[in-house]
């Protein structure tokens, strides 16, 4: 009886196994696209970008097997051409070894850097990059501000998941599974936080509450992918 039990049990879960279809990199699931999810890259062009302060792409900025690559430095940070508010957005990324890059929020055009104005989330290989020896500096980590859980990191050359979601400017942020950020801009708080930083002096830092998606040249190799947004109401 027992046998006949485990067979029942071992057959569903065959049935299961040869059923259930992956979704494939860069695409969305029926569920998802009923949502409202959009790509912001669907394997093949990066139609949805440009550089900063340019209506166009750099070619050191390549679409390679089926990833967003920047091949090296001077590529230039690259934003979205759409601006959100209030967003689930998710993505993979895979740094080289001792690498730098971030991903930003409510990016903006007004000042010198796509940096001037939005909050990262911190891109390292924190092995060997030199930012690993400032904990707020490693990856996962609200750039300068809050530091992410050791438990949240990878290797480089591993790919790594990312979630930051952002409603009614309540920012939370999980890597790899792990929550790295939990805070809400322009409280209290988050102006202590600016005020220990880098930024304490940089008029207008944080303070949007619309903008791009950016993703930054720091000089080395990084690879993106399944980037997707859902803007929230």
């Amino acid at each position: 009886m027992k046998f006949l039990a485990f067979l029942s049990i071992a057959t569903t879960a065959l049935i299961t196994s040869c059923t259930s279809t992956p979704i494939p990199d860069n695409s969305l699931s029926k569920a998802e696209a009923k949502e409202g999810w959009q790509l912001l890259f669907n394997g093949q062009d990066m139609s949805q970008w440009r550089n900063f302060k340019k209506q166009d792409i750099n070619p050191k900025w390549v679409v390679e097997g089926g990833t967003m690559k920047l091949s090296g430095g001077g590529g230039g940070d690259i934003m979205t051409k759409k601006q959100y508010e209030n967003f689930d957005f998710r993505m993979e990324w895979k740094i080289s070894e001792a690498g730098n890059s971030g991903i930003f929020i409510l990016a903006d055009e007004k000042g010198k850097r796509i940096y001037s104005h939005a909050p990262e989330i911190q891109i390292l290989d924190n092995e060997k990059h030199n930012d690993r020896k400032k904990p707020n500096h490693r990856s996962g980590s609200l750039y300068d501000m809050i530091t992410s859980p050791a438990e949240s990191h990878k290797k480089a050359g591993e790919w790594n998941q990312v979630r930051i979601l952002l409603n009614k400017s309540h920012l939370q942020v999980w890597q790899n599974g792990i929550q790295t950020v939990d805070i809400v801009m322009h409280s209290d708080e988050w102006k202590e936080l600016v005020g220990k930083s880098k930024f304490k002096n940089w008029k207008g830092f944080g303070m949007n509450k619309k903008g791009h998606l950016g993703l930054q040249d720091h000089n080395d190799v990084v690879w993106f992918k399944n980037l997707k947004v859902l803007e929230l109401k």
